[in-house]
């Protein structure tokens, strides 16, 4: 799961990494978009493509095509329990989910609580980007 793929860090950095792992032929789990905007899929797919070509190019559009196939969002606010359950539903039988949050280090817990309440933290990590500014 991606927590704030609606974000910069994810336009700019995971989206072009996920790209890559897809034209190398090892993207094979599920991305699960997690955010609070209101965003259809299409516009989930666009914020990624925008990142991709800013980071790039576009040079391999099955690769593209499987990532894009990989893709789910979830939208909803992290306090609110049934986004979790929502997320639980996205992840269908995928075993050792990776949550990746890429959120403002003060909603570490809060997200971290609301996994380990829906079940999520089970034989699961939890990867914690920080960004240090001057």
């Amino acid at each position: 799961m991606l927590f704030g793929v609606t974000g910069d860090l994810a336009r700019k950095m995971i989206f072009p990494a996920l790209y890559a792992m897809a034209k190398r032929g090892v993207l094979r789990v599920p991305v699960v978009g997690v955010a609070a905007p209101k965003w259809s899929l299409e516009q989930l797919r666009k914020h990624a493509e925008d990142g991709i070509k800013k980071s790039g190019r576009i040079d391999d559009r099955q690769a593209l095509r499987h990532l894009f196939s990989r893709l789910c969002y979830v939208s909803g606010d992290y306090n609110d329990p049934a986004t979790f359950k929502a997320l639980k539903q996205a992840l269908g039988d995928a075993r050792r989910p990776a949550h990746y949050l890429a959120i403002p280090p003060a909603l570490f817990a809060t997200v971290i609580k609301g996994l380990g309440a829906a079940g999520l933290a089970d034989q699961a990590r939890v990867i914690v980007e920080k960004t240090v500014r001057p």
